[in-house]
């Protein structure tokens, strides 16, 4: 395990406060740990917007499968991105809609490049990009 450092934060008191019940709400046990998240986070979304960093994510898409053609156009796209896509669920929501997990790695552009694609396809009526990370570089 890496060394614990301490710093000081000065902050207004009723942010402080705000952020106080915000953590007690989500759980943590004390404002180092919350405060460590929410610092991983912005590494994670600089990470993000870095087109040649290697990341994971999951694209989720609601569709009616009824539109014509169009669970063949979405399994063809997913098909010719196969390197990568690691897995995907398929759920059916009710007698008409569908809703499709599909789990994504690779270059941060071409992730992104292929959740929009998959996003724009006609026919999806919502479509989410939803990014994570590797892990590897987050202490």
């Amino acid at each position: 395990m890496a060394e614990l450092i301490r710093f000081g934060i000065s902050m207004d008191s009723e942010l402080l406060a705000n952020f106080d019940e915000l953590i007690g709400l989500k759980g943590y046990m004390n404002r180092s740990e919350a405060i460590r998240d929410l610092v991983r986070n912005a590494l994670v979304e600089d990470q993000w917007s870095r087109a040649d960093e290697e990341i994971v994510g999951t694209v989720t898409l609601v569709y009616d499968h009824q539109t014509r053609d169009l669970s063949d156009k979405l399994t063809e796209q997913q098909h010719s991105h196969h390197g990568a896509i690691i897995s995907a669920l398929h759920v059916h929501l009710d007698a008409h809609h569908c809703l499709e997990v599909v789990v994504v790695r690779g270059k941060a552009g071409d992730v992104k490049k292929l959740a929009d694609e998959l996003i724009g396809t006609k026919g999806v009526k919502h479509g989410k990009l939803v990014t994570s990370t590797t892990g590897k570089d987050l202490a």
